[in-house]
């Protein structure tokens, strides 16, 4: 049997993972012959040969195509090509379609989820941690979903850093599909995407709790921005414990539903960040490559002497939305005037307008709040 049909057909069959797997890949690509009996032999119950069998010759017709095209592979859990880290965790795929660079999941990697609902506080911080962390030299992780998903691949490319995105859907199916051109840029900037489905899986939800085994089983440790109590997020974490990964969490508003996970899993003993800082040093003594800033009043990697417009109006600008009139009020001065100076403020790229106000995206040293709770 060719070896691309041998390793279709076992990615078609269910429950086959992990070292048993690898034992099973290793056999298939020395046998002449396989037929039922001889997948018998290797351990393989009826369901699981009637799966094997399965692909028909159209189906190995469109994965050969597939893979004439430049930066698409088909890789086994016993190839040297696949990543070392994944083959770490219990259950691990015992084959992996990827789109992209594979160097790319040899590289030191973090994975960056969050709920796809996320806050502007979420966007807003899960966005400066990722790219804090991928201009030290992180690939990061994630699963291209929407929300802090694609705000942290996003993130890593704006910082011209190395992205991999784990779909929970075959690599045909990009989903959800208005991240067809995040996934693109993933590819062209050196990442990847990869997934244990099929080609043509559709995505289906009960696919989605499993992906992020890979997600977590590729890195170093996991951080949450944003997630619920019912979040996929804290499933991901769940995956790390039992991976022995490092689980990071960034604490959020009092309140907020989209905190709570996060909440929840601090008191269960992920470290609480506040700074990517915090991560790096961490991680630090596996990776003794890592920079460990001695500074700790790093905010942005823009340089504090940009010239800062209306300083005085961005010292009242919160975290959390920001009405204009309360700016007005803190500030002392007329509404319609303040409303020019924050409309110059976010052209400049320090907050951003929201529902209700404004936040703050970016944060200078040499700013500090004025403004007493009113």
């Amino acid at each position: 049997m060719e070896r691309i049909e041998g390793l279709l057909r076992l990615a078609n069959v269910h429950g086959l993972c992990g070292q048993r797997a690898q034992r099973f890949a290793r056999a298939l690509q020395c046998a002449d012959e396989v037929d039922d009996d001889w997948l018998q032999q290797h351990g393989l119950d009826a369901t699981q040969r009637q799966q094997f069998f399965a692909p028909g010759s159209r189906q190995l017709e469109r994965v050969q195509q597939w893979l004439l095209t430049n930066h698409h592979h088909l890789i086994a859990c016993c190839d040297e090509s696949y990543p070392q880290s994944l083959t770490e965790i219990s259950r691990y795929p015992a084959v992996l379609y990827v789109a992209g660079d594979l160097r790319s999941l040899m590289t030191p990697q973090l994975a960056v989820v969050g709920s796809r609902h996320c806050s502007p506080y979420g966007r807003q911080w899960g966005s400066w941690f990722t790219q804090q962390l991928s201009l030290s030299g992180l690939t990061i992780t994630s699963g291209l979903a929407r929300g802090i998903d694609g705000i942290a691949h996003r993130a890593a490319l704006d910082a011209q850093g190395t992205t991999v995105a784990v779909l929970g859907s075959g690599l045909k199916h990009i989903y959800p599909k208005n991240h067809q051109a995040l996934a693109n840029s993933i590819i062209d900037s050196g990442g990847a995407l990869i997934s244990e489905q099929p080609l043509e899986a559709p995505p289906l939800a009960v696919n989605f709790p499993r992906r992020n085994r890979i997600i977590s089983g590729l890195s170093l440790g996991v951080l949450v921005v944003e997630a619920s109590l019912k979040s996929g997020s804290l499933v991901t974490a769940r995956y790390a414990l039992e991976q022995n990964r490092n689980v990071y969490a960034l604490p959020g508003a009092l309140g907020n539903p989209g905190s709570e996970g996060t909440h929840w899993l601090i008191q269960q003993g992920a470290l609480l960040v506040s700074h990517p800082g915090a991560i790096l040093e961490d991680l630090h003594s596996t990776l003794q490559w890592l920079p460990v800033s001695s500074s700790e009043t790093i905010y942005s990697q823009h340089s504090d002497d940009v010239p800062l417009p209306f300083a005085g109006v961005l010292a009242n600008v919160g975290d959390e939305v920001t009405p204009v009139d309360v700016v007005a009020e803190r500030a002392g001065q007329p509404v319609p005037v303040i409303a020019a100076q924050l409309l110059e403020l976010e052209l400049a790229g320090w907050i951003a307008a929201v529902p209700g106000g404004y936040v703050r995206l970016r944060r200078a040293c040499h700013v500090r709040r004025t403004y007493v709770l009113v």
